[in-house]
């Protein structure tokens, strides 16, 4: 049953889910950091990269949830029906980076440089974008998909953003369920590595970068699992009421 529903878990629009307003305000200003952060925010990135300044002082606190789960556990899908349904606002770390490559500004180009070279975009860079991207909504709450990635990005969002999630999100599926969801987006927007010796390893580093993660949030009580290996329709009554009795007051007019 939750297989026949695998192909509606396909690959989302690259900008559908950031409005141009939030696109300008991500790709706007963007300062480039002294070689020596770069550096010491990833051994392999030699290259230069952009970074995002950090929220304005005074900027009010959001209630922050990250969304986490192996590639094809349905992620965006159940984020989008949130947004939709309460109104919150939605962020992806990557769509946001994807978002300033296309846009082909220097420091999108830069990016694409260091993305080329096969070194790795430091997490204040991302974190940066993200909380420009948080400072253009008013909502108190926000969703971000698939941030934090590994230990590094957790513990620059705690030093960079200066106050944690209110909860995790974790979307559990079995590793042959994404696998077959992946594979049946062939021609629906799938990605170009969308291919089963590149989905596992995928499927594998994504387990080994975020089991640290994982270990810190759930002895903190923050870890929301939920089982995605069924229906959309199962998973999102699941995920909708967990939202109306932590999140309450952010539901729709």
């Amino acid at each position: 049953m939750a297989l026949a529903n695998h192909h509606l878990y396909r690959g989302h629009s690259l900008l559908r889910r950031i409005p141009s307003d939030v696109r300008a305000a991500v790709t706007s200003r963007i300062v480039f950091p002294r070689a020596s952060v770069v550096a010491q925010a990833s051994p392999m990135a030699t290259a230069a990269a952009p970074e995002a300044p950090t929220a304005q002082a005074g900027s009010a606190q959001k209630r922050v949830v990250f969304v986490v789960g192996g590639p094809g556990s349905g992620k965006g899908t159940q984020c989008d029906m949130l947004a939709r349904d309460f109104g919150v606002p939605f962020f992806s770390a990557g769509e946001l980076i994807r978002s300033l490559i296309a846009s082909g500004c220097p420091e999108g180009k830069q990016l694409q440089d260091i993305i080329l070279q096969g070194h790795i975009i430091p997490s204040e860079v991302t974190v940066g974008l993200l909380q420009k991207a948080m400072a253009t909504t008013t909502s108190d709450t926000v969703l971000i998909d698939g941030f934090p990635r590994n230990h590094e990005n957790r513990t620059v969002w705690a030093s960079q953003v200066g106050y944690d999630c209110d909860m995790v999100l974790l979307f559990d599926c079995p590793d042959e369920v994404m696998l077959q969801r992946l594979l049946g987006r062939a021609g629906q927007g799938s990605r170009a590595d969308d291919n089963e010796e590149t989905i596992k390893k995928r499927v594998k580093n994504f387990k080994s970068q975020m089991e640290p993660v994982l270990e810190h949030y759930r002895a903190i009580g923050k870890v929301t699992t939920i089982r995605t290996d069924r229906p959309i329709a199962d998973v999102y009554a699941e995920v909708s009421g967990i939202w109306r009795q932590r999140f309450a007051n952010t539901t729709a007019a």
